[in-house]
């Protein structure tokens, strides 16, 4: 089972210079993944009056953070695995891939490069607000709930089958093209009903910034909950063991 292949970890490991470059190329990645994704949304509403709800307004969010995720992990692939998402993080946790005290370093510099990519827009902006995701008056905050557990467990699985599995082969850029396209699609699914977030550190950081916190644990639960169970299902049923490469243990 996954599950036995969890690594703890030690403090030392956060200390040493390749996962410190880690832990920093996963801030710059969130931190261009967000500044481009929200940026998007709130030029929208600027030159559209609030139009980001809107048909329109969902497109241009799903081609914005395909675009912006693309690139994201693509330049942070090489360096920290390109996760840009502390959701992917864990699930690569889950499935014995990294071990925990990596994971935190990662989910801080994660949630840090979100909240400074919000920050840097708020200034930018001359003080425009940086929208907190929300929950559709039309549905309760467990259907929302719901929404982020598929969501992510697809976009996770999709990690998996593109980036984790050892039988990928030399894929290249198929990998981050295949996430951000399943984050967009997933935009245009769930977008209107409760933002389509998929990754907690997206939805902190607006969130710290305009200090809108409703229904806020929403976008950690389901995401978590979400790519667990795909790590889960993928490492369980789709990777042989006989190829598997566990990580060392502290």
């Amino acid at each position: 089972m996954p599950i036995s292949r969890i690594a703890v970890g030690s403090p030392a490991e956060v200390g040493q210079l390749d996962v410190l470059k880690a832990g920093l190329a996963e801030f710059i990645s969130m931190l261009i993944f967000v500044f481009a994704g929200e940026g998007s949304g709130m030029a929208f509403n600027y030159v559209t009056s609030n139009g980001s709800t809107t048909p329109a307004g969902l497109i241009q969010a799903s081609l914005a953070h395909a675009f912006a995720l693309f690139v994201a992990v693509s330049v942070g692939a090489n360096i920290s695995g390109g996760h840009v998402n502390p959701a992917v993080t864990f699930g690569a946790f889950i499935g014995g891939h990294i071990t925990l005290s990596r994971s935190v370093l990662f989910w801080i510099s994660q949630c840090l490069g979100s909240v400074v990519a919000c920050l840097l827009l708020k200034f930018a902006t001359g003080g425009q607000t940086t929208s907190a995701f929300s929950v559709s008056s039309d549905i309760s905050a467990w259907n929302a709930l719901v929404f982020e557990i598929v969501m992510t467990f697809g976009l996770v699985h999709t990690v998996f089958a593109t980036a984790v599995d050892p039988k990928k082969g030399n894929i290249g850029i198929v990998a981050p093209i295949a996430i951000g396209f399943i984050v967009g699609a997933n935009i245009l699914a769930g977008g209107a009903f409760e933002g389509a977030s998929m990754n907690p550190a997206v939805s902190f950081g607006p969130a710290v910034v305009s200090w809108t916190w409703d229904n806020h644990w929403v976008y950690w639960l389901g995401p978590f909950l979400g790519a667990g169970i795909a790590a889960l299902v993928y490492e369980t049923i789709f990777i042989s063991q006989d190829t598997y490469d566990q990580l060392p243990r502290a």
